[in-house]
């Protein structure tokens, strides 16, 4: 049917537009489709209008595609008036649960200090566009005068970039001097020059990624999960983004199969409801479990003796 389609279709876009590599096999098996109805869809997302990049093995949309930009003009603020609705909110009671919670959003999507400085704000759309590019046509750059409030420094950084993050406002570089992947700030940047000079480390480049549980690194580790209804529940309801990753199983639980940066936050939630769960995987996770398990119990112990002997 249409429908079906269409919500393939969706999912494919969603998917090519991450922070994430998928191969032509990855995207195959998430979608449940053939290669031959894969490069169709390519060619259909093309005739529409989006950018649709390879890089090696691996494919994305641009996020600058017309049909990206023309939704985000529909169902999002200017940066003008998410500056006027900023400031509205300031002069209302600051004891407003609701005031506070719409101030908190805003802030997560919008950096005031950088767009009530017009010239700051200039230069910023440019360092950024100067970092697409530059990751587009994979070249090395200047980030001059990057100041850096661990080292407390200013200076210039050498640096290949190879992913914009957090809506733009940060990039992943790699950095030859240090022999290390990188973070930077696009607002700590003074200037961006592009070099004429290609990557040379692309095998040392790491992506930084953020589970859906708000951990980030750069190790991903496969956990595998078996739900039971609460359990089920409560995921989608804490967690809805891991729908993505659910298979309803002939028994009615859902087998969870997904990747994290860090079994703390999985983990606090397996604890939580270990009963309605079964842990199939990984082995790292497992012995991590166990480990959390013990020391609890140790925890409880020690503190049952310290009870005992007052």
């Amino acid at each position: 049917m249409r429908h079906d389609n269409l919500e393939r279709e969706l999912y494919l876009i969603e998917l090519l537009a991450e922070n994430r590599k998928y191969s032509v096999d990855d995207l195959c098996k998430r979608i449940g489709i053939s290669k031959r109805s894969l490069y169709y869809y390519f060619d259909f997302f093309k005739d529409c209008g989006f950018r649709l990049y390879k890089h090696g093995n691996y494919y994305s949309l641009d996020r600058n595609s017309p049909f990206f930009a023309n939704l985000i003009d529909r169902i999002s603020f200017t940066e003008e008036e998410a500056i006027v609705i900023r400031r509205l909110l300031d002069k209302v009671d600051q004891g407003n649960a609701l005031v506070n919670s719409l101030k908190q959003k805003l802030d997560r999507f919008y950096d005031f200090d950088i767009l009530t400085n017009n010239t700051l704000r200039e230069q910023t759309v440019k360092n950024i566009r100067t970092l697409y590019d530059a990751i587009k046509f994979q070249r090395q750059v200047v980030l001059h005068n990057y100041s850096s409030p661990h080292s407390n420094t200013t200076k210039d950084r050498y640096v290949e970039p190879f992913m914009l993050m957090n809506n733009n406002n940060e990039v992943r570089c790699y950095e030859p001097s240090s022999q290390l992947n990188k973070t930077f700030k696009v607002s700590r940047m003074q200037n961006v020059e592009m070099l004429n000079m290609e990557w040379a480390y692309t095998q040392q480049h790491r992506e930084m990624f953020t589970d859906v549980f708000m951990f980030s690194g750069e190790q991903r580790m496969p956990v595998t999960l078996l739900l039971g209804t609460l359990a089920y529940n409560l995921m989608r309801e804490e967690f809805p983004q891991t729908a993505a990753w659910m298979q309803q199983q002939p028994d009615g639980r859902r087998l969870l199969q997904l990747e994290v940066c860090s079994y703390a936050g999985i983990g606090r939630f397996v604890l939580g409801l270990y009963n309605d769960i079964e842990v199939l995987g990984d082995s790292g996770f497992i012995v991590y479990l166990h480990q959390q398990i013990t020391a609890m119990a140790q925890k409880e112990k020690d503190s049952a003796a310290r009870t005992h002997q007052s």
